[in-house]
C-alpha cells in the first residue's frame, strides 16, 4: 500500500515544493528542517494506525483513563541522508527505540552500482513495529536490501517505510520484493527514473543537499 501525503493539499506539500526548488535548496538548514517536518507529519499519520491501550493517569484533581501507545515502534534510518527525516519522526515518537544502517550506492566505472551495507545497529525487532525512513525511494534497491538485512535480525510484526519522494518504479520493486503488506508513506510520487537511478523531477541528491557534497566511493 502507498500513501501519498500530498494527495490532499496541506502544509506538507508546501515543504515538498521547497525541497524541490533549486532557488531554496542552497539553504541547508531549511532543507534539513523541511525533511524533519515531513518526518513529523508522517509519524503523526502512522500513529493513528498503531495499537493503543487505556491507562489510568493521575491528575491533580483525580484520575483519567487515557489512550496511549501499546508499544513503542523501532525507528530505523539509512545513513546519512535519512537523518533529518528520522529526527522528525523521533520528535514525535520520542520514546522509540532506534536502528541505523549504512546503505549506499557503490558505483563502478561502467556506470552501474551495487548497494553496499557495512554497518547496522538495531534493537531486537521480534514482534515490533518497524518504521524505516529514507528521503528518496528511487530504484528501491537500498530499501529492499535494508528490509532484508533487518529481517535477518528479527521478525517485525509490521513494516512502514517513510520517504519524502518516491518513484513508481521503486514502489513497485519494494512491494514485489518485500510484500504488499509493507506500507509506504511518501511526501509525493514521481513517475520517471533516469538511467543512473535518479528520480525526475525529484530534488537531486538529498544527502548532499542536507550535509554537503561527498567524494564518490
Amino acid at each position: 500500500m502507498i500513501i501519498n501525503l500530498s494527495q490532499h493539499h496541506s502544509l506538507l506539500s508546501n515543504w515538498v515544493a521547497e525541497l524541490r526548488d533549486i532557488n531554496i535548496q542552497g539553504d541547508r538548514m531549511r532543507f534539513r528542517r523541511n525533511l524533519e517536518r515531513i518526518g513529523e507529519i508522517a509519524a503523526y499519520e502512522i500513529s493513528k494506525e498503531l495499537p493503543w491501550k487505556t491507562v489510568e493517569v493521575p491528575t491533580p484533581l483525580g484520575s483519567h483513563e487515557s489512550k496511549v501507545l501499546e508499544q513503542q515502534p523501532v525507528l530505523a534510518t539509512i545513513l546519512r541522508a535519512g537523518l533529518p527525516l528520522h529526527n522528525g519522526m523521533l520528535n514525535y515518537f520520542d520514546k522509540a527505540d532506534n536502528a541505523f544502517i549504512s546503505a549506499y550506492r557503490k558505483h563502478h566505472r561502467d556506470g552501474s552500482f551495487d548497494i553496499s551495507l557495512e554497518y547496522m545497529s538495531s534493537p531486537s525487532l521480534d514482534g515490533r513495529i518497524l518504521i524505516i525512513s529514507d528521503p528518496m525511494l528511487a530504484t528501491g534497491a537500498s530499501l529492499v536490501k535494508t528490509v532484508e538485512y533487518l529481517k535477518n535480525e528479527g521478525s517485525p510484526k509490521a513494516i512502514h517505510i517513510v520517504v519524502a519522494i518516491a518513484c513508481t518504479v521503486g514502489i513497485e520493486y519494494v512491494h514485489r520484493e518485500c510484500g504488499e503488506d509493507v506500507k509506504i508513506w511518501c511526501g509525493d510520487v514521481d513517475d520517471e527514473l533516469t538511467a543512473k537511478g535518479y528520480i525526475v523531477p525529484g530534488l537531486g541528491d538529498a544527502g548532499d543537499l542536507a550535509f554537503g557534497n561527498k567524494t564518490q566511493a
